[in-house]
């Protein structure tokens, strides 16, 4: 008797109904039980009592992670000013693409912020911006990250267009994510005294090592007709020039923050601070925004309240739920086998 794989065949014995002989006994096979639902589970009885628990111990997990978590980003002091409208001049203010455009208006501007409490180094210096879509696909893939590691060594730019080439000669770095680097420059002082400010290891430490070339160096970058955002210094590394490492790294949101550099002060509540700024990116042409932000930090990070009220939200409905069923529980109990509930047939 031939008997093909997957197949079953029949043996009749002392005259008894022929019984299905199995080419292989997978019922023994831990596959077979997993897909049968035939594995040892745990199959816990949800009667009134277990459910209300249940939620009442959710509840009194995610209210207290929550409340701790709203109080470490309250912890945090931040300082935010908007300065895109305020340092356009007076007379320019009707047509501010053209004043942005036009290179022999100065872009100086000051701005004065009031620290509302102490803020303990380090301070991290952010600058935001706002309905900036970073996170458009042409926009994020307008980038060589062979290049970025390997220099004018490697070829395959295509992904790069229309910013591959100009003049006849290759771009370092190429595309428009590093085309349109943000410009902008701070400076600040408290009283006579300027604040110094760390713009060392503000990237990302596997950016630094691993993605940006340390023997890379700039090459024919804004030189074309069209000038985006900043320039590099062509004598420095990439691997080294952290601000472009910094923005490279594409946001997620058309509302984002990046990191500018720390300072390493302390500054009192009341204390002035004087931020001399050079007013260069165009953020007009699309209706962007832009700001500076002053920023401590907690052992939870920045200032973000969503997680925290989040984790209270969740926990107040596990116990708003658990008192409903205890509630609809006592005033309408139901005995676990309570023949009354059985639906008998005759």
């Amino acid at each position: 008797m031939e008997v093909e794989a997957g197949s079953s065949s029949t043996v009749a014995t002392g005259g008894h109904a022929s019984q299905p002989i199995s080419v292989r006994s997978r019922r023994n096979n831990a596959f077979y039980q997993f897909t049968q639902q035939n594995l040892p589970a745990c199959k816990p009885v949800l009667t009134p009592a277990t459910v209300i628990a249940a939620f009442l111990l959710m509840g009194c997990i995610f209210i207290p992670v929550g409340l701790v978590t709203l109080r470490a980003s309250y912890s945090v002091v931040e300082v935010v000013d908007r300065y895109d409208v305020e340092c356009v001049p007076e007379e320019y203010r009707s047509n501010k693409v053209a004043y942005i455009k036009d290179d022999s208006i100065s872009k100086n501007c000051s701005r004065f912020l009031k620290v509302p409490k102490s803020m303990r180094a380090p301070i991290y210096i952010y600058y935001q911006l706002d309905n900036y879509y970073q996170n458009h696909r042409r926009y994020v893939k307008s980038r060589s990250d062979q290049q970025l590691l390997q220099g004018l060594g490697h070829n395959g730019t295509s992904s790069c267009k229309p910013l591959e080439s100009s003049n006849g000669q290759p771009i370092v770095p190429c595309g428009l994510i590093a085309w349109s680097l943000f410009n902008d420059t701070y400076r600040f002082s408290r009283g006579p005294s300027d604040l110094k400010v760390n713009r060392k290891n503000i990237a990302w430490k596997s950016d630094r090592d691993h993605k940006f070339g340390k023997h890379v160096y700039p090459f024919n970058f804004q030189n074309g007709t069209l000038i985006g955002g900043g320039k590099l210094n062509p004598h420095i590394p990439l691997g080294d020039q952290e601000d472009l490492l910094v923005w490279m790294r594409t946001a997620a949101l058309p509302s984002f923050r990046k990191l500018y550099g720390k300072i390493e002060e302390d500054l009192d509540a009341d204390d002035v601070v004087v931020v001399h700024l050079l007013n260069n990116y165009n953020t007009y042409s699309f209706g962007g925004k832009k700001k500076i932000v002053l920023s401590t930090s907690s052992w939870l990070g920045g200032k973000n309240d969503f997680l925290g009220l989040a984790n209270v939200f969740v926990g107040s409905f596990c116990v708003l739920i658990s008192v409903i069923f205890l509630l609809l529980h006592v005033k309408n109990p139901r005995p676990c086998g309570d023949l009354a509930y059985l639906s008998w047939s005759k």
